[in-house]
């Protein structure tokens, strides 16, 4: 099993009186200690216009922190498609490989905010035909020779040779999404699914299979990954690990509500912080892997878990320890 930490978001709590330049500082620290720890990758996230500045520029944060590792997998989680143009986006994965030493991978899906849709002067009902759009013309401009390829959203010159080329002339390419539609999309056109935090170890399991099903009925060959986020953390107890991580992490979903619908949420519900709590995998290091093992037990040895201890607000010193015991206490014993 692989295991690797972010979100990276980069908001900025109310009570929060650090200047954005800190909170990005914080960032680069904290990636730095993922990989300094071993762990396998880190993720930052992508949203725009927001009161808390979550973070919309996820190439020039990878390329930084591409310049302060060395091994670690550095990845979107999830970069919205349908509001890039798909050349720019083509060189821009492209040159962040090259400055990480080919270690990019790029996480797509079709976005939700009506606001964010609406500002970009994107249609939302054009979202799912966009996202497909692009992926194809990422491959393509990825390729060897021109772009030699007729885009449905873009008005390109396909005599067009986009450079540079990525490293052996390819990212993966991680779609995401728990819908049927997007779990088959991902198994038709991708090189890997990542899977909602909110998906259960049997919804997991059922999702899939039904990968496996697609690429073996399509005849689709190669490698293909999996990628589950969960949100957690490690610490001295259970109890003191729930208490770091809480204020941050009901902060992360509350503001998650607000995007997700495009209307204000004062406060979560009680039964939906309770289902929050359940929802997450946090504690002791020994209670933690033994947590993770039923992923692994359950999902295989390949599963790749994104484990989100990044919690805006709570401190850089107590992310910085739970980053370095998930990679020294926590990850040797799932590899």
């Amino acid at each position: 099993m692989k295991l690797g930490t972010g979100l990276f978001t980069c908001q900025r709590r109310p009570d929060d009186e650090r200047s954005t330049t800190e909170i990005y500082d914080e960032m680069l620290t904290l990636a730095e200690t993922a990989d300094d720890a071993g762990l396998d990758s880190i993720w930052v996230s992508e949203h725009h216009f927001t009161e808390d500045e979550y973070l919309p520029g996820t190439m020039p944060s990878l390329s930084a922190i591409a310049a302060r590792t060395e091994e670690i997998e550095l990845g979107t989680c999830i970069a919205l498609a349908p509001l890039y143009d798909g050349v720019r986006l083509a060189e821009d994965v492209a040159t962040l490989d090259h400055l990480s030493h080919d270690r990019a991978t790029l996480g797509l899906a079709i976005g939700s905010n009506p606001g964010e849709f609406e500002a970009f002067g994107v249609p939302r009902d054009e979202r799912v035909e966009r996202l497909s759009d692009q992926v194809k013309l990422l491959r393509a401009a990825w390729s060897e020779g021109p772009l030699d390829y007729d885009a449905e959203f873009h008005d390109i010159d396909p005599d067009v040779s986009v450079t540079p080329k990525p490293v052996d002339n390819d990212v993966p390419i991680m779609l995401g999404g728990g819908a049927k539609p997007a779990v088959r999309r991902a198994a038709r056109t991708a090189d890997a699914w990542c899977a909602p935090s909110k998906l259960s170890i049997g919804g997991l399991q059922k999702r899939i299979e039904d990968i496996r099903t697609v690429r073996e009925e399509e005849g689709i060959d190669g490698d293909f990954d999996v990628y589950v986020i969960r949100h957690g953390f490690v610490g001295d107890s259970r109890e003191a690990a729930w208490e770091a991580m809480k204020p941050g992490y009901f902060y992360i979903q509350r503001r998650y509500a607000e995007i997700f619908s495009g209307e204000p949420v004062d406060e979560l519900p009680e039964e939906r912080k309770e289902e929050l709590k359940k929802q997450a995998i946090f504690g002791t290091p020994e209670q933690v892997v033994a947590d993770l093992e039923r992923y692994r037990d359950a999902l295989g040895d390949d599963v790749h878990v994104i484990f989100r201890t990044y919690h805006p607000g709570i401190g850089t010193e107590t992310m910085t320890a739970c980053i370095e015991r998930l990679g020294n206490e926590v990850a040797p014993e799932l590899r």
